[in-house]
């Protein structure tokens, strides 16, 4: 089992994802680590909360884990965004 990221933390049962997207990128990927955050460039632009919508099934297909499970608690309308991703079982870290 990989070592728990920087970025990631558990917390009752689930994983709080600091993550920092940058929208209306050529492509979704992932792209290192920004001020202790994952970095997430989107390829979906920042209107009428696509961007927010692409990142939880990006982080979702990412980790292997059901959409249902990833949701996105803050940050809604800013670049730096938390993530909860509702698993005991710790997520293949990128």
């Amino acid at each position: 089992m990989a070592a728990v990221p920087e970025y990631a933390e558990q917390i009752d049962g689930a994983w709080w994802l600091k993550v920092w997207v940058q929208p209306g990128a050529k492509k979704s990927l992932l792209d290192g680590i920004h001020d202790g955050r994952l970095k997430i460039r989107l390829q979906a632009p920042a209107v009428e909360n696509k961007a927010n919508k692409a990142l939880v099934a990006f982080v979702a297909k990412t980790f292997g884990i059901k959409r249902n499970r990833v949701a996105l608690v803050r940050g809604e309308k800013s670049r730096a965004k938390t993530l909860v991703i509702d698993s005991e079982t710790s997520p293949e870290w990128p």
